[in-house]
C-alpha cells in the first residue's frame, strides 16, 4: 500500500490535528525503528519520518495500518491529553502502609501509566519488617532528603539525598528510615500504576 499523500493547504480554521509526536512516541516506546514500521505497513521510511514530523497527511488506510503496527487505536491520536496539576499542600493523602509515614499521591488516581508518591518518613518509620512486592513493572525510589534503608532479599542498600534506585516491582523489598533524629523524604515512581 503506497498511502503517500501530499499535504494540501487548509484554510486557517481547518488546521489538521498534529499526530506525528504521538506516532513517534508510540514507535519509540515499542522499541521499533522507522524502517521496521515502514516495512510492516508498506510505506517508505522517508514518508513515515515525515508523518512523524507532521509534514504529510496519510491516507486513511495508511494511518490505520501505521496505528495497527504501533498497537494504537486511531482514536488515541486525537484524544486530548489528560493533564493534572497538584499544588503544594493539595495532594491527596494516602496510606500505602507502614508506620510513622505521611504519604501523598502526586498523580491522579485515574492515571494508569504511572503512579508517583511523595513520602515523609519520621525517624525510625518504615514499611515494616516483612518483604513485599508490587504489581508493577518498574519501581523507582529517589531520596529527596535524609537517608533511606532499602532491604531486598539478601541485600541492604543505603540511599542518601540525591540517590535513586530502580528495580522491578516484583522484587521483594521493604524500607525504613534508619535515623533516630532526622526525617527522610522520598519520591516513589511506579510504572505502571499498581
Amino acid at each position: 500500500m503506497n498511502g503517500q499523500v501530499r499535504r494540501t493547504a487548509l484554510a486557517p480554521e481547518q488546521h489538521a490535528p498534529l499526530i506525528g509526536a504521538r506516532l513517534r512516541a508510540a514507535r519509540q516506546a515499542g522499541g521499533l525503528t522507522l524502517a521496521s514500521v515502514a516495512d510492516a505497513v508498506g510505506i517508505t521510511k522517508g514518508f513515515l519520518s515525515r508523518l512523524e514530523r507532521d509534514e504529510v497527511s496519510p491516507s486513511v488506510a495508511s494511518l490505520v495500518a501505521v496505528c495497527g503496527a504501533l498497537g494504537l487505536r486511531v482514536g488515541d491520536l486525537f484524544e486530548t491529553p489528560q493533564t493534572s496539576l497538584v499544588r503544594v499542600g493539595e495532594a491527596a493523602a494516602i496510606n500505602f502502609g507502614g508506620t510513622d509515614v505521611h504519604e501523598v499521591l502526586l498523580t491522579p488516581g485515574t492515571q494508569r501509566q504511572l503512579q508517583a508518591i511523595h513520602s515523609d518518613i519520621a525517624p525510625g518509620g518504615g514499611g515494616g519488617e516483612e518483604l513485599y512486592s508490587l504489581d508493577c513493572e518498574v519501581e523507582l525510589v529517589f531520596v529527596l532528603a535524609g537517608e533511606l534503608r532499602l532491604d531486598l532479599a539478601g541485600e541492604t542498600v543505603r540511599l542518601f539525598r540525591g540517590d535513586a534506585f530502580t528495580m522491578p516491582g516484583q522484587v521483594p523489598h521493604t524500607w525504613s528510615n534508619p535515623s533516630a533524629t532526622d526525617s527522610c523524604e522520598v519520591l516513589w515512581v511506579l510504572v505502571p500504576a499498581p
